[in-house]
């Protein structure tokens, strides 16, 4: 006990090779004499079994006061009197309520790292935090921020590393910008490796700029990461950087494309009104009308499973065709089982059931994702297939606009746009992407340059082509009120089956409900 006093008393350094393995949180310059020297300390402490205990008082750095006591198993540090010998580093203490929140992060942080110790922290009449020991890391969490249905659960283990803990769910209600946590082998880090693997992952899933809430606890060999690179030890090298990086967007990646969809609430019952005739409302379920909705396909949906025939599908009238189920490997947050659509409501969205329940789907969304993923994953393989405009479009656009497009020329090439200065105030745009109509290339031009001149300056040509994607794509997405076939819906819900991100689009706007067949048989009184 009189040793944990003494400078450079304690150290677990036995050989050379220990440096490459430390596996505690051990502190450089000695915790507990550091803070003895400014303050008035008392240790007591007790090992299990022994007949009797150890008081140890410091005041100001003086000599250890040793003495035999009474106390129970364990270990207590008192301080008192802080800084009263170093009157103006005493000055330069912030507030009681400020130093109190920068020892309360302390304390989570610590609560967070170490789930099976408990943890209390009192601050004059309050208690700030006050976590029993946990069973694990789910049940600390829980402890502390309480039930957090906006956050998604993240597991991975690959090539020696495990990564564990939680990240903002695309389509829940989680800020923009949150707090990130990062503990490797249980210390609090702050780490540019792991940061940009964080942005990396949600920006593959969506173009909306964020900083998202995570919370990821990384558990890797020690000879692979180096915990003194900084003094106060809250900064690490890992010596597989790229590896760790791949692992943390990869377990991203996968949580959020398994992510819960939003369930529709249901908390009282919808209050009654009169149910008004079929006729008066176009495109609802069960209207006169709606047979005379399911035309011959067009070419919005350009993909069709061989042997289809939609003339078919409405003049036998075959029950509409089921969303096939995924692929082996696929991310999708549809639930189980094949979705069978029903139809579609005011032709903005569409109704389909699964084994889970019923679904609801915004067709503009749910198309403009497909399209987003698609144009991604043809831009690995190389430029965007193009097609020539016959009479090409000139479009007046103010002078930010069009320096917008300039500077991102050739990435706006890559997915297939061929525009070029016209003199005066103009662009003359000579090709746009095969998935665009020419009705909707002005609009979609137009969109591009003021997204684009929204870009901060040095902004990646990754994050440019994503914009661009992601505006090319909503302007090619079917739209609300657009009748659709059923052969067009199943098509549509395949699709998004296949998609890795289903439950928002690159905007971030929802793309899905779910009302669950539990919450329907409660509704209805069967349960």
């Amino acid at each position: 006990a009189a040793l944990s006093v003494e400078r450079h008393a304690t150290s677990k350094i036995e050989g050379p090779e220990d440096l490459a393995a430390i596996a505690t949180l051990g502190f450089r310059g000695e915790a507990l004499p550091s803070i003895a020297s400014v303050s008035r300390l008392r240790l007591r402490t007790r090992a299990r079994g022994a007949g009797e205990g150890v008081e140890v008082r410091v005041e100001g750095g003086g000599a250890a006061d040793v003495a035999p006591a009474g106390t129970p198993p364990g270990t207590v540090v008192e301080v008192r009197d802080l800084f009263y010998n170093v009157p103006a580093r005493r000055k330069f203490l912030k507030s009681d309520g400020a130093e109190a929140g920068h020892i309360s992060r302390a304390v989570t942080q610590l609560a967070l790292g170490f789930h099976e110790i408990g943890f209390t922290l009192v601050s004059g009449p309050r208690t700030l935090v006050d976590c029993a020991p946990a069973a694990s890391l789910a049940e600390r969490f829980q402890q502390i921020y309480g039930e957090r249905p906006d956050l998604v659960d993240v597991h991975k283990e690959a090539a020696g590393i495990r990564l564990s803990g939680f990240a903002a769910s695309l389509a829940g209600e989680a800020p923009a910008n949150g707090p990130q946590h990062v503990f490797v082998n249980r210390r609090a880090v702050k780490d540019k490796t792991i940061a940009h693997a964080i942005a990396e992952a949600y920006s593959r899933a969506t173009i909306k700029v964020r900083r998202p809430e995570a919370h990821l606890f990384l558990e890797i060999p020690p000879e692979r990461v180096d915990v003194n690179v900084h003094p106060a030890k809250t900064e690490v090298r890992f010596l597989e950087q790229s590896l760790v990086h791949e692992v943390v967007r990869r377990a991203l990646g996968e949580a959020l494309g398994q992510e819960v969809v939003p369930q529709v609430p249901l908390e009282r019952p919808a209050p009654v009104v009169p149910e008004p005739r079929a006729q008066s409302i176009p495109g609802v379920l069960g209207g006169l009308g709606a047979a005379s909705r399911w035309g011959p396909v067009t070419d919005v949906f350009r993909r069709r499973a061989p042997g289809e025939d939609s003339q078919d599908v409405v003049r036998e009238g075959r029950a509409p065709e089921a969303a096939e189920p995924p692929a082996a490997g696929d991310l999708s947050a549809m639930g189980t089982g094949p979705l069978i659509p029903l139809g579609q409501c005011r032709d903005t969205f569409i109704v389909a059931v699964d084994n889970d329940g019923i679904v609801i789907i915004d067709q503009h969304v749910a198309h403009e994702r497909i399209l987003f993923e698609q144009v991604m994953r043809r831009l690995t393989e190389g430029p965007v297939q193009s097609q020539r405009l016959l009479d090409p479009l000139v479009i007046t656009l103010p002078a930010a606009g069009r320096t917008a497009l300039e500077t991102h020329a050739a990435d706006l090439a890559r997915l297939g746009f061929e525009i070029e200065p016209f003199g005066g105030d103009s662009v003359q745009v000579a090709a746009v992407p095969s998935l665009l109509d020419r009705a909707e290339s002005e609009a979609a031009i137009r969109a591009l340059a003021e997204d684009l001149e929204g870009l901060e300056r040095g902004t990646g040509a990754a994050a440019a082509l994503g914009r661009i994607a992601a505006t090319t794509a909503c302007h090619a997405a079917v739209k609300a009120n657009d009748r659709l076939t059923m052969e067009k819906m199943s098509w549509l819900l395949r699709e998004l089956r296949r998609t890795a991100y289903s439950t928002v689009c690159p905007h971030g706007r929802p793309v899905l409900l779910r009302l669950s067949r539990q919450e329907l048989e409660k509704r209805f009184e069967r349960i």
